[in-house]
């Protein structure tokens, strides 16, 4: 009897993340849904990124936490707009939950929506939220296995921030490994290595967010 559920369950959850797809696609929005375990550095990524592009393009972002809503302090000492979601111990943001979001944001004043998702690696792959692309991060304090741990993300993901670069000398990580890894499991999958602290391969990434952005309003012209 459980499986009926479960398939209604995430069936429900497509239908509606179509439909804010759809929402974001109206307004020309690029939505990124950004995807990692617990530390790897989703906001501080998120933080030098809206600081360093915030004169380009007009930027929020909808966080995801079990509690507190220190992150979403911390974005909006950027200067961008945030919105906190506290899942009160769900270990995932849905379709809902952004939609519901998007009542208090401006979306025609929008052109990337940032989603830090939940502290994860399992759950929140399983429920799309109407996002254009899955971002996956993994820090170099994290096994250089994650990707072969946890295929499923690096496997649907359409690009990987390696960050935490500058810890490389104080732990035991292989980069090499670890992009082997993801990219066996996605060949197309971009690659950004970076530091957040030091600003390492940030352009990189910058340069990835411009022409995704840009393809979004190619395609939203035809």
């Amino acid at each position: 009897m459980e499986i009926p559920v479960i398939r209604k369950v995430l069936e429900a959850n497509s239908t509606l993340a179509g439909e804010v797809r759809a929402l974001f696609a109206r307004h020309g929005i690029l939505a990124l849904n950004l995807i990692s375990s617990p530390g790897a550095g989703k906001t501080s990524l998120l933080e030098r990124t809206l600081r360093d592009l915030q004169g380009e393009f007009r930027m929020a972002v909808i966080e995801g936490d079990l509690q507190t809503d220190n992150d979403a302090r911390r974005v909006a000492a950027t200067g961008a707009r945030a919105v906190q979601i506290n899942t009160e111990g769900g270990c995932h943001l849905d379709a809902a939950m952004i939609r519901a979001s998007l009542d208090h944001l401006d979306p025609a004043g929008l052109d990337i929506l940032f989603i830090e998702n939940v502290g994860n690696l399992v759950c929140p792959v399983e429920f799309d939220c109407g996002e254009d692309d899955k971002i996956a991060l993994l820090s170099v304090a994290e096994g250089d296995d994650k990707a072969e741990k946890y295929p499923l993300l690096f496997h649907l993901a359409s690009a990987l921030v390696l960050n935490k670069l500058d810890l490389l000398p104080y732990v035991d990580f292989d980069p090499v490994r670890a992009v082997h890894f993801a990219t066996r499991l996605n060949r197309d999958l971009a690659v950004f290595e970076v530091s957040c602290r030091t600003g390492q391969g940030l352009p990189a990434w910058y340069d990835w967010l411009r022409a995704r952005r840009a393809a979004k309003l190619a395609g939203r012209a035809r």
